[in-house]
């Protein structure tokens, strides 16, 4: 039992200051992400301040694309002092599927683009050069 300091959190006060949902902590501990915290003998869970600092780190991860499979992995390796080099190649698989996803997007940027061009805005949908583009390949 971890006595009630001012270094202990509730989970309503690591949620408000870790800028997340209190499911989102429960989430994470379920998951697996974030330690089990201790208890009060009432059964309250209670946070120290690296809860915080991990919580952080995990919508930091997010924020830059990282899965939860992935922010596990990187966790995993700071845990257990793992290798630079397999952060470093998570981060280039990473990397890699960022650039796949913006080259889709250009793909479809341009032909959205090519579409809107074609089509005049006036009158009604039949004839429509976006409607017709999207139903020609359906027979």
């Amino acid at each position: 039992m971890q006595s009630h300091s001012e270094k202990s959190l509730t989970i309503g006060r690591l949620a408000a200051r870790a800028d997340v949902g209190i499911d989102t902590v429960r989430f994470y501990e379920k998951r697996g992400l974030l330690p089990a915290p201790a208890r009060t003998t009432s059964g309250y869970r209670i946070y120290d301040e690296a809860a915080i600092v991990r919580l952080q780190f995990i919508r930091r991860a997010k924020n830059l694309g990282f899965s939860l499979d992935e922010i596990e992995a990187l966790l995993t390796l700071q845990d257990k002092g793992g290798r630079k080099a397999a952060v470093k190649a998570l981060t280039r698989k990473k990397l890699s599927e960022i650039d796949r996803k913006i080259e889709d997007l250009s793909r479809m940027r341009e032909v959205l683009s090519e579409l809107s061009g074609k089509c005049s805005g006036d009158g009604d949908v039949a004839g429509c050069p976006i409607i017709e583009a999207l139903t020609d390949d359906l027979d």
